[in-house]
């Protein structure tokens, strides 16, 4: 009960801050929205087909998530969309279940066949229907929650829950969408000068863009809450490098995409860790492990 009120508590000192733009319940719809593909948005295209970017991100990540899964581990991909990340996984043996919000992505996971697919929230993942056990999986991947909850106290709720249904010594890979994305060509470009500032120091999203996002991360502030959530070691990685708001403008058909997917990957794997240079990737990846 504690816990709770101290959430309650820390969502209502940010929410008088951040005014109506942090309404979670307005988020959430927007969510529902979008990724159902009511605005025309495809979000498995986005890793798969619209742009060099989309594969630079979805090899990074994968590359980055099975350095920490040992054989046939189980795996819960958490906002885990059409199953784009669990797809792969599940070829490869790992024991995956996906969870999401949107029916409408679950319903495309599902088409796999080869993985379980369910509708649910990240921030409670004991919920009727769902129902996951403490202890239950090797590794839980946050790939996309954090950066659609506005409050800090909603996104270590969803943190805790990843800690929670994580065994001892497991591993919790969170993703955020990093502030410099606005500045570095990460696709933001769209955002009114006035709204930099509110981007860079608080990592407050603008509430007029089509994408429903809530809260931008630096790689700092990531570490800190997944630390704060109960993660012990915690690494932050770059995804895609400083390249990779460049490739948002080449088409994946273009002859040269690949070689500059190969040439982005290169940077990203030297400067992951960097400090500062992590935060000129448009994702960075906290990965700590479950205390045993």
């Amino acid at each position: 009960m504690e816990r709770t009120d101290s959430s309650t508590r820390e969502n209502a000192q940010e929410n008088a801050r951040r005014g109506t733009g942090s309404d979670q319940l307005a988020l959430d719809a927007r969510v529902q929205e979008y990724y159902a593909g009511l605005t025309g948005w495809d979000e498995h295209a986005r890793l798969t087909a619209r742009s060099a970017q989309g594969p630079l991100e979805h090899r990074r990540t994968q590359e980055l998530v099975r350095q920490r899964l040992a054989p046939g581990a189980r795996v819960l991909d958490v906002g885990g969309a059409t199953g784009v990340h669990a797809a792969p996984l599940a070829a490869d043996g790992y024991d995956v279940l996906l969870v999401d919000p949107v029916a409408e992505q679950v319903a495309r996971a599902a088409e796999h066949g080869t993985f379980a697919a369910r509708v649910g929230d990240a921030r409670d993942l004991a919920a009727p229907g769902l129902a996951l056990a403490d202890d239950a999986f090797d590794a839980v991947l946050l790939l996309g929650p954090l950066y659609h909850l506005a409050s800090r106290a909603d996104r270590l709720r969803a943190l805790r829950e990843a800690v929670r249904v994580t065994r001892g010594g497991g591993t919790v890979v969170a993703a955020g969408i990093t502030r410099l994305a606005a500045l570095v060509g990460g696709g933001y470009e769209g955002f009114r000068p006035p709204t930099w500032q509110a981007i860079l120091e608080h990592g407050e999203a603008p509430s007029d863009i089509a994408f429903p996002a809530a809260h931008f991360h630096d790689a700092a502030e990531l570490a800190g809450e997944a630390a704060e959530a109960g993660l012990s070691a915690v690494v932050v990685q770059g995804v895609e490098g400083p390249a990779g708001g460049a490739l948002e403008r080449v088409p994946l058909a273009d002859p040269e995409a690949p070689a500059l997917i190969d040439a982005a990957l290169t940077l990203a794997r030297a400067l992951s860790t960097t400090p500062g240079v992590a935060d000129m990737s448009q994702h960075v990846l906290a990965i700590g492990t479950v205390a045993p």
